[in-house]
């Protein structure tokens, strides 16, 4: 994104997705079997970890996976699919299929620090500022349907659907900011 003559670069730190794979699993034979598995019998899942790329899938014996931690949405379809491939080859007549992405964290750090006070009065119906609970204020749009937080420093966070959508907070957001900045403590 371009403000003018700095560029603002958007950090996707977290992708979530989903995806089914057709078939019951049995939780007990990935457990012995899988490599990099931990059995959370409490909870009814097992979860797989990938080193590339680096996500950690939660598998239920439902057949629902859910993969977190990937870096962008490409990355996440890619682990996605390699989960898929190690259930396979444990036997499992797994046909990926249903993939989504849920969730999409990402952080951004703006050039100026900014006024809270000022940026909640500013945008009261779609800004919630709360300092006794947490130092952000919280920018919620329906249309764009993301959510930003926004501290003090000038550094945000974005929550969304897909990077499209946080991409889409961003740019919303940005010129809300701009009115309310301050100069940077050094």
């Amino acid at each position: 994104m371009d403000s003018g003559n700095e560029a603002i670069d958007i950090l996707v730190t977290n992708v979530v997705a989903t995806f089914t794979t057709q078939c019951p699993l049995i939780l007990r034979t990935i457990a012995l079997n899988g490599f990099n598995v931990i059995y959370k019998r409490e909870a009814g899942q097992v979860q797989m970890k990938l080193r590339k790329p680096k996500i950690t899938a939660s598998i239920w014996s439902s057949g629902k996976v859910m993969c977190t931690g990937a870096r962008s949405e490409d990355e996440s379809k890619r682990g996605a699919r390699r989960v898929a491939r190690c259930l396979q080859k444990l036997g499992f007549n797994v046909r990926f299929s249903a993939f989504k992405v849920v969730n999409v964290l990402a952080v951004c750090y703006m050039p100026f620090a900014i006024n809270l006070i000022d940026f909640t009065k500013n945008n009261f119906p779609n800004v919630s500022y709360e300092p006794e609970l947490h130092p952000s204020a919280t920018y919620r749009n329906k249309k764009i349907k993301a959510t930003v937080q926004v501290f003090s420093t000038g550094s945000i966070t974005i929550t969304g659907p897909n990077v499209k959508n946080v991409v889409k907070g961003v740019e919303k957001v940005y010129p809300l900011l701009f009115q309310c900045k301050t100069p940077l403590r050094k």
